[in-house]
């Protein structure tokens, strides 16, 4: 069997199983290894941990086939495979750095593993690390345990993954580029014919590099993008400021600019998820250890953190005063077609109006069990979007999923008690909301009203007294 054929990944988070299904749905021979046993039990009875689209389908698919397997057994992982992939989590640890405890603890089981293994194997690192990582702490401790020096019977490459939450499955599929950090040329050889045999015939650029720079890439590409989240957030912040003005045709006008591109310049409460922020504090801790003062990425974060407070600073120009306010929060995960909560803007802004004394209801169609776990019992979770709004005082848009996207001026006209409506992801028309309701966006410079409101929220209590009736 040629190398590359057998594949072990381990780490089943969101990296790792999205990995493991769309090999496996390939016709590779995948084997998970995770260190929880109810992870594994899920995936084998054909259930995501996770909420990715796509992701249940693949799942259900390559487990009924046979092509996908889970163990907590890391040697029978490492005896029926060619190729191990390392996709373990690296959280945010005290002081901006990587916590690298999972990392460690692979690399020392892949490397005991080895010990007894005759055939060439190949380890590739997909986690996220600072750049050195992969030379510095996982060679040496693979090395170590496996009581073999790298390039004789075993070889490691950095590959880095660029990977989209909510479209990771897309991503995989139809991925911009490959990147290869490899210790030797073999090593890079044997990850190309495997991307090569995966792809096919629509396989994208491969960049091949030193180990380092491959690191490098994966910290500069989402320090890239964090800095276009931050500028049109702070353009949009000067459009709050300018009559009539209006972040989304900026973005899109700016976009156009074959330099600039619109990705990424979606004005909004800020970036948030498991990856931008720590990947950013990471880079500047890194930088600075180095003596460098990296000022644009500091501002960059100075900007993301004060940004989700926007919307309770518009909230408070409308209500005066939210001590009391019944308040609808539409949205709790960092993103549509996602149940993450990690490090999500919409959380921070649910304490922001609870820390003001506002009453706080919330909805969100994936995230709400894992909200819970961090807001406990201090809001009120609903089991729809417009059971969140009813009898509102203000409503804020706080995550674009689609369902929300297809609600009207008419159901927060009717529902609300008063029909105010801050768009925090500016996914709903402004000129037409701002015609009909109290309407108020982030980037959007004219938020006053251009009707007498008493008469939808009168409009709104004829309808009720006409229900009761």
């Amino acid at each position: 069997m040629r190398i590359g054929s057998r594949i072990s990944i381990f780490g089943l988070g969101y990296v790792g199983l999205c990995t493991a299904v769309c090999f496996a749905h390939k016709g590779f021979r995948v084997i998970g290894v995770d260190i929880d046993p109810k992870r594994i039990k899920m995936i084998q009875n054909k259930k995501a941990p996770i909420h990715e689209l796509g992701l249940e389908d693949l799942l259900e698919k390559s487990v009924d086939s046979q092509k996908l397997s889970c163990t907590q057994d890391c040697g029978e992982a490492i005896e029926n495979s060619d190729i191990s992939i390392i996709a373990v989590g690296t959280p945010p640890q005290h002081g901006g750095s990587y916590d690298l405890g999972y990392l460690r603890s692979a690399a020392i089981d892949i490397g005991k593993a080895l010990r007894t293994k005759k055939a060439y194997h190949l380890v590739v690192v997909k986690s996220t690390v600072l750049p050195g990582t992969t030379e510095n702490t996982v060679k040496p401790l693979i090395e170590e345990n496996a009581e073999k020096k790298c390039g004789s019977t075993f070889g490691i490459c950095y590959n880095p993954e660029f990977l989209r939450e909510g479209s990771a499955v897309e991503d995989i599929f139809n991925s911009d580029r490959i990147v290869i950090g490899e210790m030797e040329s073999r090593s890079g050889d044997i990850l190309e014919e495997l991307y090569r045999r995966f792809y096919g015939t629509q396989l994208p650029p491969i960049i091949r590099t030193k180990v380092a720079t491959a690191e490098l890439i994966k910290q500069a590409n989402n320090a890239f993008l964090a800095t276009k989240v931050s500028f049109i957030n702070t353009i949009a912040n000067l459009c709050q400021a300018i009559p009539e003005t209006d972040v989304t045709i900026v973005a899109k006008a700016i976009g156009l600019d074959r330099r600039i591109n619109p990705l990424f310049l979606e004005a909004g409460l800020g970036y948030g998820g498991s990856c931008l922020r720590k990947d950013v504090r990471a880079l500047t801790s890194f930088s600075e250890r180095l003596g460098i003062k990296p000022i644009l990425l500091g501002a960059v974060q100075d900007v993301n953190r004060m940004q989700p407070y926007k919307v309770i600073e518009l909230a408070q120009k409308l209500l005066n005063d939210l001590k009391g306010k019944r308040i609808g929060i539409l949205g709790l995960a960092f993103k549509p077609n996602t149940d993450d909560v990690r490090d999500a803007v919409p959380i921070e802004v649910v304490k922001g109006f609870l820390d003001k004394k506002a009453h706080v209801a919330v909805y969100d169609p994936m995230a709400a069990g894992n909200a819970k776990q961090i807001l406990g019992n201090k809001v009120e979770y609903m089991p729809s979007a417009l059971e969140c709004i009813d009898g509102a005082d203000c409503c804020v848009v706080a995550t674009a999923w689609p369902e929300f996207k297809a609600l009207g001026w008419k159901d927060f006209a009717h529902h609300m008690r008063t029909p105010i409506v801050i768009d925090g992801r500016r996914i709903y028309n402004a000129e037409e909301f701002g015609q009909r309701l109290k309407f108020a966006a982030i980037g959007l410079g004219n938020i006053v009203p251009k009707r007498d409101f008493r008469k939808t929220s009168l409009r709104r209590q004829n309808l009720k007294g006409n229900r009761a009736r």
